[in-house]
């Protein structure tokens, strides 16, 4: 970083021995100037407003003092005269940015500085790289800039991008869609032209799906496999057709109306029970031997 800064800056650096304060004396006497005449007793509001002073003061207060060599001179003449000699100022200044790679785990989420930066929803799992300066954290993954943020100076802050959430959002709605979909195929396979048919005619399938899935809790495969064929059969094409269908054909056999028990959350949710005949065990209460 100090060869870079230096040839764009268009200095030598020079280094100097271990513990030989004796070598570097006037580097030591500025930040002890600067510590001294600038940083002591001064008040500001946030980083913005201390730099702002920091120019204002290195553009006057500290040209205008005594040059050490020449005290009858200041230091903006002693400038002046030795300008004239050096090499030109470049166009642009350094990118003094700090980079840092970070490793992305589950969530999107870069931690840098204390804080956690959102990336999007596709770059978990991988190491990408931070490069921050006073105002901005940008993120990198290879060559492309995959986010940019404002830099937070407190700690602990999750800072976030509202489209970076947005689509973490939208792909878990469509893993879950998904996976729903596929439980109801499954389970029983009429769901699919049903489906099918709603998406052509542009309703909510997600929706569609979640119901049906409380209906194939609540009554089980045969049952739900039945009530679809049916509405299929007869273009009645809707989730509450469906439910008709049950609830009139289980009123016909005095059952009672189904009722959903939610076990979405467990490890067997995406398990679907096919009902067996229970004729086995009329056999073997009919069987007289022991």
């Amino acid at each position: 970083m100090l060869l870079a800064l230096s040839a764009h800056y268009r200095f030598e650096p020079r280094p100097v021995a271990v513990a030989r304060g004796n070598e570097k004396g006037r580097v030591e006497r500025a930040i002890r100037y600067v510590r001294e005449a600038f940083f002591e007793a001064r008040t500001y509001a946030d980083l913005d407003d201390l730099n702002r002073q920091a120019t204002e003061w290195t553009s006057a207060a500290a040209l205008d003092r005594s040059w050490v060599e020449d005290r009858a001179r200041t230091v903006r003449q002693a400038f002046d005269d030795e300008s004239r000699v050096l090499l030109g100022h470049p166009d642009t200044p350094f990118p003094a940015h700090e980079r840092v790679e970070v490793e992305i785990g589950k969530t999107p989420y870069a931690r840098f500085d204390l804080n956690d930066y959102s990336v999007p929803h596709d770059r978990t799992s991988r190491t990408l790289v931070v490069l921050a300066d006073l105002e901005q954290v940008r993120i990198a993954d290879g060559n492309e800039i995959v986010a940019t943020h404002v830099r937070s100076w407190d700690r602990g802050q999750q800072i976030e991008q509202p489209e970076h959430i947005q689509r973490r959002v939208d792909e878990k709605r469509r893993a879950r869609e998904h996976r729903g979909l596929d439980r109801l195929a499954r389970a029983a396979r009429s769901s699919q032209a049903f489906l099918r048919i709603l998406a052509e005619r542009g309703d909510n399938v997600g929706s569609a799906i979640a119901r049906l899935l409380h209906l194939l809790d609540a009554v089980g495969a045969a049952e739900l496999e039945e009530a679809l064929v049916e509405v299929l059969e007869r273009d009645t094409i809707h989730v509450g057709a469906v439910r008709q269908v049950i609830d009139r054909r289980r009123s016909e056999r005095h059952l009672p109306p189904p009722v959903s028990i939610p076990v979405t959350r467990g490890q067997h949710a995406a398990l679907v029970v096919t009902p067996h005949s229970l004729a086995t065990y009329d056999a073997l209460k009919k069987d007289p031997t022991p």
